[in-house]
């Protein structure tokens, strides 16, 4: 078996009577040296038969819990009725936990593929042993292995015991994509009977016995803090049972109900420090983006000599907001402390960092602390922070008992991390043909990992090189990045940059191609018709891919085809996460005179090129989710700062796509043996910008700033 970078299979541990266990092992990113036996999934099979596959990444409704089993179950060839799935909490044991970046398959499909190959190639030299015939003579089939000269079987409970004396093989043969039985399977998902019957257990749903409810109250000015608080009231209310300060923001209400402890945060009489952001207004945040845009940038991506390229000149300006992360389930977290062990029950994507953080916070070392993993009504990055779960260990610490911390959805709102505001100049210099022979894209934008005190070499944020990268092979072509800075706490959302680069260059694209009187599709084609590879920091991104993504697009769009009156389309395409995704979005205007009517969605094709696809079902999901949460940020998705504060508090002023506003969403996938790429995230880039393509084609109005109905 040959070596493979940041994923290795490393050798298993046999437990007297635990039957056979395989591991392998993911290291945290940036770690260059290899780290003890440390597995991020484990395969189990007992003596009864019984097959668990334990997963350690977080289930939000990405369908991580069936994809991953998937693969380790195909080279094992097992039988998926017997499979059982078990959530892994934080440990030591796993490598890098995050659930993040569109990266569990992808990270993961090597090392799952050869550690349920390695536990196939263990067992059929276990019944190869126990039959005294050749290994060659065995075949492994549906949880069994058979002897198919002497017809005889043995399941794989049965040969267990005596594969887990067996050795390790380090190098076994891998199945082809043409023998999958399990892989590209529309398989049902294992945490979907659960949900629907309304018992599975998500972090808001968890309960301890004896365990109070607590509520805090939060400085609503950013970096605020407690001057000093006045409880009297809110003792007064029944069940109220702890008032007190929490960290140097907050004052926590802890009471025997949910009611009690709002009614008692309610009464609450905090006086603020306001500090030094009091006035701070959206306006000055985009001031401080314009002013920066004065800055040398960080380069991301160099081809030839823009500035040496004459021709016609063509520029735009494009801005986009802070956006929260809004998922259905407001942050919560369940902790109980004791003396020198502290518990907590999570929707978290990053188990580790709630460990890590929370250990320091309430005096204990990490291993003193144990993370449960609870399903998760929804992340999109939000659950990537930590600050729920340091709050409950803290309340819990504080009271000396369970407790349950649960925000309000205007907590979750007000009080939270947001997408980062963004400024982006794009310039292009027209050869004679409209094309461009050189194009310049400056994105002006905070940091967040450089906010959170990460490291960003060279003055680039490391999320970049995963999500910003180039789509066309243009001769003389420069991306930039200028990193400013920004008191508001940021914190990543649903693809993150990339939404924000693909909404000004695909709208600028689409704006060259009005310029240059041509069709908006035909005119990507031919700056994707050159065969190249792109090389973008450790990602080499191949035209031919994006090319076929987009023809397939508008193919199944029927873009060559008339509509009918009223109806319009727009198309854009991008690059994210190692995946290709083209979206065509068919829209009407609706609502009175053309001066204020609004688009309607009706339709939205589209098409993904991410390689291996492990189950069409669950892509088809990832995909009409990302284009339905990508609409409504194109359309109303704003944060706005007024004094200090965020205004927008619910649903009312920040609000979701609603059904009868959702258009039929039609998912191709672009066939590819090519090992899985990202999914999660790609669908949401493209849906901005083919959106204000199709009102452009519609009412020969550029939108240049988001939201759109702001």
């Amino acid at each position: 078996m040959s070596p493979i970078s940041r994923r290795e299979l490393l050798t298993g541990g046999v437990a007297a009577g635990a039957g056979l266990v395989i591991g392998f092992y993911l290291p945290h990113h940036g770690r260059g040296h290899r780290r003890p036996f440390s597995p991020n999934a484990y395969l189990r099979i007992a003596p009864d038969n019984k097959v668990t596959i334990v997963v350690a990444r977080s289930e939000m409704g990405q369908g991580v819990r069936t994809a991953l089993p998937m693969i380790l179950a195909e080279e094992l060839e097992a039988d998926w009725k017997q499979i059982e799935v078990e959530q892994a909490g934080a440990s030591t044991l796993y490598g890098d936990q995050t659930t993040g970046g569109s990266a569990s398959v992808r990270t993961t499909w090597d090392p799952m593929r050869k550690a349920g190959a390695a536990a196939r190639e263990m067992l059929i030299s276990a019944a190869a042993l126990t039959w005294s015939v050749p290994r060659s003579a065995c075949v492994a089939e549906s949880g069994h292995i058979k002897h198919a000269a002497s017809n005889r079987s043995l399941s794989y409970g049965e040969l267990a015991g005596k594969a887990s004396t067996l050795p390790i093989p380090t190098d076994v043969p891998l199945k082809q994509s043409k023998d999958y039985k399990i892989v590209g399977q529309r398989l049902a998902r294992v945490d979907s009977p659960a949900k629907v019957k309304g018992e599975a257990t998500f972090g808001i749903d968890f309960r301890l016995p004896g365990m109070k409810y607590a509520v805090l109250s939060r400085c609503p000015v950013i970096g605020g803090k407690v001057a000093s608080f006045d409880d009297k009231d809110s003792r007064k209310i029944s069940g109220v049972g702890y008032v007190g300060k929490i960290g140097e923001s907050a004052v926590a209400v802890v009471a025997d109900t949910v009611w009690g402890a709002m009614e008692g945060r309610r009464t609450l009489n905090v006086t603020w420090d306001e500090g030094p952001n009091k006035d701070l207004n959206s306006a000055a945040v985009m001031a401080s983006l314009k002013q920066g845009a004065s800055k040398k940038g960080a380069n991301l991506f160099a081809a030839g000599e823009p500035a040496k390229v004459s021709g016609r000149h063509v520029s735009a300006e494009y801005e986009l907001p802070f956006m929260a992360h809004a998922p259905m389930e407001p942050g919560n977290c369940t902790a109980h402390y004791e003396a020198s062990k502290c518990e907590l029950w999570a929707p978290t994507q990053v188990p580790q960092d709630c460990r890590d953080s929370v250990a320091p916070a309430i005096g204990l070392d990490p291993d003193q602390v144990k993370v449960n993993v609870t399903l998760m009504g929804g992340g999109f990055g939000r659950r990537l922070e930590h600050d729920y779960a340091v709050e409950a260990a803290q309340v819990s610490k504080s009271i000396n008992g369970p407790v349950k911390v649960i925000w309000t959805r205007e907590d979750d709102m007000r009080c939270s991390t947001y997408r980062p505001a963004s400024l982006h100049q794009l310039s292009a210099t027209l050869d004679g043909s409209g094309f461009p022979a050189a194009l310049l894209h400056r994105i002006i934008a905070p940091s967040i990992s450089g906010q959170k005190g990460q490291p960003v070499p060279n003055g680039v944020d490391p999320d970049l090189p995963d999500e910003a990268g180039p789509v066309y092979g243009i001769p003389n072509y420069s991306i930039e990045y200028v990193m400013t800075e920004t008191p508001v706490p940021l914190g990543w959302m649903r693809s993150v940059y990339a939404l924000q680069a693909a909404f000004a260059l695909e709208s600028f694209i689409d704006e060259l191609a009005v310029a240059a009187g041509k069709d908006p599709v035909q005119y990507r084609l031919h700056l994707l018709g050159k065969e190249q590879d792109l090389v973008y920091f450790t990602t080499t991104w191949k035209t031919s891919r994006m090319k076929a993504a987009l023809q397939l697009a508008a193919e199944k769009a029927g873009w060559d085809k008339p509509l009918p009156a009223g109806r319009y389309r727009g198309v854009a395409c991008f690059g994210s996460f190692s995946s290709y995704m083209a979206e065509v979005v068919e829209i009407s205007m609706e609502g009175g005179q053309a001066g204020n009517a609004q688009p309607r969605v009706h339709r939205v094709v589209a098409v993904v090129d991410c390689g291996q696809v492990v189950n069409p079902s669950i892509l088809e999901q990832q995909i009409q989710g990302g284009i339905v949460y990508g609409l409504a940020n194109a359309l109303r998705a704003k944060i706005t700062i007024e004094k200090g504060r965020v205004v927008q508090g619910n649903f009312d002023d920040y609000a979701p796509l609603r059904m009868d506003e959702t258009p039929t969403v039609e998912v191709y996938a672009v066939p590819s043996q090519e090992a899985p790429t990202g999914i999660g995230e790609p669908s949401v880039p493209p849906v901005a910008p083919a959106l204000c393509n199709a009102i452009y084609t519609a009412t020969k109005k550029r939108i240049r700033a988001l939201p759109i109905l702001s």
